[in-house]
């Protein structure tokens, strides 16, 4: 099996994850999990940028398109949040574009 890359990283960020959900619950705004978010990556002093624009080049130019990712946090992990019941495919393709980006 390989190694999971931003091993303890990544755990820190999901452990935070968890520890919002376990206390606002479910049935918040995608906002309200981020400003809680917010307050435990500077809590458990965790680098991270809110809302970090990404810009989209195509051939030679940029467009003037962007995404934002909600968070990018130790420099390389995105966190996308999502306050649904269930991820779809769409969900997923953002992400994904945002990683191409």
């Amino acid at each position: 099996m390989s190694e999971l890359y931003l091993r303890e990283e990544s755990y820190k960020v999901i452990g935070i994850c968890m520890e919002v959900h376990k206390i606002l619950g479910k049935g918040h705004s995608e906002k309200v999990y981020g400003d809680a978010l917010e307050y435990e990556f500077q809590r458990n002093e965790i680098p991270y940028n809110r809302e970090l624009r990404y810009n989209i080049a195509y051939k030679e130019t940029i467009l003037p398109s962007y995404y934002f990712a909600d968070f990018v946090v130790f420099d390389e992990i995105i966190l996308e949040l999502k306050a649904i019941a269930t991820l779809t495919t769409s969900e997923i393709k953002q992400t994904l574009n945002y990683l191409a980006a």
